[in-house]
């Protein structure tokens, strides 16, 4: 009953957010979904200091972030690598990345006209190959995360255009590895379970306005295109980004590049949601967590009793066991003093009177002194005067 109440606790609770207004919080963004400044020349930023150069990618910092801009520069082409790896294309020309320090130098290495919003923390120019990146952000540990959502954007609008906005986000989630987070587990078994899973076809412009509705259209584009992907591979992916690149509509690009049209794939992927996303995990609610954490101390605590019952019982087998072996070594060793010192014989009635001790008259009458009276039962007598002397009692020294 306790698990049934914590579960319907987590299915009720996007029901009641969705009623709240929230502030957007600070994430990345890109000019893709609105107006790019015009693609005329324009000067470099008076806020830049220098520039670092790789193969693919011109960094710009100014003079507080050219440490930040010299570490990245390190990185940035194994980046560009994996995308590849998964886009089957790389996309042209050199990408210019503008580093800077704090909001205020964020903010003045924009492009005139393109001011990044107040809620962004990064920011993509897909037609000029420029992206902004705030040097704090990239050192938290959401900012390499960021970066790769940027460059995905510019890598799409670098090879094609007239991607639907549910492919570019799932794509870009995919890109980061953002679709294996639990956010994304959470929304997609709510979906389930509310049946609630958006149709492509409404995402391909439009996006949903309750955050719970966001999380979930976020959640199902990476979720699909990372099905895509692993049932077609790059090569698949790759005749996509060509087919788009000769400006046909998405839906018939889809078509030619995967032989088969984008509601059937939809419709295979649905099939296995409830399979992939019909179970609770405990690390989708914060009172489940706490649950599953309650029960690993539990069953700590009973390993750790039943080990140290077993350490003791242990113990007492040992002792057991030494207590044995010394009286084993007690008793042989007795044995072997009796086979060594055997017992005197006892007399046997009927003997000779050579082994018969003799009565204590007979040992008096040994030891008594010359001239004393003779004690015999008590009484007393006189040495016979007239007999031949006794010899003298032996002097002992």
């Amino acid at each position: 009953m306790r698990h049934l109440l914590l579960l319907l606790m987590l299915l009720l609770a996007p029901l009641a957010r969705a009623q709240e207004l929230t502030l957007p919080t600070p994430e990345a963004g890109h000019a893709n979904g609105g107006v790019e400044p015009a693609m005329v020349p324009m000067p470099r930023p008076a806020l830049v200091v220098g520039e670092v150069s790789t193969p693919r990618f011109r960094l710009l910092y100014t003079a507080r972030s050219e440490g930040s801009a010299r570490q990245l520069a390190g990185s940035i082409e194994s980046i560009r690598d994996a995308f590849v790896g998964v886009l089957g294309r790389d996309w042209p020309g050199v990408t210019e990345i503008r580093v800077g320090v704090g909001r205020e130098e964020f903010e003045a290495l924009a492009l005139p006209g393109g001011a990044p919003p107040g809620w962004a923390v990064a920011l993509a120019y897909p037609s000029h190959r420029i992206v902004l990146l705030n040097a704090l952000t990239l050192a938290g540990a959401e900012g390499m995360v960021t970066l790769r959502h940027e460059l995905a954007h510019v890598a799409l609008g670098q090879l094609a255009r007239g991607w639907p906005r549910w492919f570019q986000e799932g794509l870009a989630q995919n890109l980061t590895g953002e679709n294996w987070s639990m956010t994304h587990y959470a929304a997609l078994f709510r979906a389930v379970k509310q049946e609630k899973v958006f149709r492509f076809e409404h995402l391909h412009s439009a996006w949903p306005d309750l955050p719970s509705d966001v999380e979930i259209a976020y959640a199902q584009s990476a979720a699909f295109v990372a099905w895509l992907s692993a049932k077609y591979g790059p090569e698949g992916m790759g005749r996509l980004v060509d087919e788009v690149a000769t400006g046909q509509p998405f839906e018939q690009a889809f078509g030619k590049a995967f032989k088969s049209s984008l509601w059937v794939e939809e419709m295979a992927w649905r099939e296995g949601l409830a399979a992939r996303y019909g179970w609770l995990p405990l690390t989708t609610s914060s009172s489940l967590l706490w649950l599953g954490m309650t029960g690993l101390v539990v069953a700590a605590y009973v390993r750790r009793r039943k080990q140290k019952e077993e350490h003791l019982a242990e113990m007492e087998e040992r002792d057991v066991a030494e207590e044995a072996e010394l009286r084993a070594a007690l008793e042989a060793e007795l044995a072997q003093q009796r086979a060594l010192y055997p017992p005197p014989p006892q007399p046997v009635d009927g003997g000779n009177g050579a082994d018969t001790p003799k009565p204590a008259d007979a040992l008096a009458s040994e030891w008594n002194e010359p001239g004393e009276p003779l004690v015999t039962n008590g009484q007393e007598f006189e040495d016979d005067e007239e007999g031949e002397p006794r010899p003298p009692k032996p002097t002992v020294h």
